[in-house]
């Protein structure tokens, strides 16, 4: 006969449901009045009609010296709840956020300053937003292209992190970069906070070990395009004094424009100078050369075709086909004048017909 289905307990899915019900509020004053937090966060969720004008979201409520959690009538009470998220209450800005035991699935939700439009007190430090275990990770990730093997995770750690500290890159003291994993001719780092992965793309082309470091966005990142420079402008501003960092109050180190002319726009981009003849004689070799270039070159863009030609005029070229001409652009303004073991590459938009053709 079939398999009886797998009963919850009745008490296990009451301990479940409480869980999803319930809320973190960290930042609270110490001494504050359970009564009070929960008349205060109903109110608010009353007044922006989060919930109707005569609902009482919040049933239960324990204080600790910091911290508080909050219980909510029913799951999709909870769900709105979050977006209290940041809400400014004596003095601080209180985070609102699931329980470290909560398992359910995430539910997207603004924080109180994007609900209401208002903007954060002065003096107040926002509060971190509610985003998925997945998409905080990517939003906290680099891609680190142009590593050597002699390159271990604990010394791109140390190397990397150091100079962040050093030019005032990192929000806290202490390394910003929690994680390394090397993999071949490229590594990913993790930093403590989505904030301190945007300063760190301004490490971009720092020299290490004699390479140059390519530090970018990995491929599967969707977020906003921040805008930074490269390690000589905020070395040279550092030096001069004039760095100011966005979280300073300063405006984003400018991103590098290539000053070479590299054609009219096409989707195709030819790279010179980055292979030699020898490296394309291993069969081997080729296939990690492939995969390396294609990890690297997807993060500009969607790259739509790869081709590195083995033999005829177009030998030690690598020629990249993106789906527009926006992709093609950052590839170029990404990889022109690097160097590859002691030579400049060169990056310049190619003829699409020509490619087609496989006039190489």
């Amino acid at each position: 006969g079939a398999a009886a289905p797998l009963m919850v307990s009745p008490a296990v899915a009451a301990a479940q449901d409480k869980v999803n019900r319930e809320l973190f509020v960290g930042n609270t004053p110490p001494g504050t009045s359970e009564t009070l937090l929960m008349a205060f966060l109903n109110g608010a969720m009353r007044r922006t009609k989060i919930c109707a004008a005569d609902a009482t979201p919040i049933i239960q409520c324990r204080t600790n010296q910091k911290f508080a959690f909050v219980e909510c009538a029913s799951i999709q009470e909870a769900n709105l709840a979050l977006n209290l998220n940041g809400i400014p209450f004596m003095g601080s800005s209180l985070r609102v956020s699931r329980p470290s035991k909560y398992a359910g699935p995430h539910v997207a939700s603004k924080t109180w300053q994007e609900l209401t439009g208002q903007a954060l007190p002065a003096g107040l430090t926002p509060v971190p937003e509610n985003t998925s275990p997945a998409e905080d990770k990517v939003n906290r990730e680099l891609f680190i292209g142009n590593t050597t093997p002699e390159m271990t995770e604990g010394m791109l750690t140390d190397f990397l992190g150091k100079a962040m500290e050093q030019v005032g890159l990192s929000n806290q003291p202490g390394n910003p970069i929690t994680a390394c994993r090397v993999s071949g001719k490229f590594a990913f780092i993790e930093l403590r906070s989505k904030e301190e992965a945007a300063n760190a793309l301004n490490l971009n082309n720092i020299p290490y070990l004699g390479a140059q470091l390519r530090v970018g966005r990995p491929s599967k990142y969707t977020g906003v395009q921040t805008s930074h420079g490269n390690w000589e402008d905020i070395l040279a501003k550092y030096m001069s004094g004039e760095l100011k960092l966005p979280s300073q109050g300063g405006a984003p180190a400018a991103a590098a424009t290539p000053a070479e002319d590299v054609g009219s726009p096409t989707r195709v981009v030819e790279l010179k100078n980055m292979l030699t003849k020898e490296e394309l004689t291993s069969d081997q070799d080729y296939e990690e050369i492939m995969e390396d270039t294609k990890e690297e070159c997807s993060q500009f863009g969607s790259l739509k075709n790869l081709v590195i030609p083995r033999d005829g005029p177009g030998a030690t070229k690598i020629f990249l086909e993106y789906l527009s001409t926006d992709d093609a652009a950052k590839a170029i303004q990404g990889l022109a004048g690097r160097t590859f073991d002691g030579r400049k590459v060169e990056a310049v938009f190619y003829d699409e017909t020509k490619f087609a053709n496989k006039e190489y």
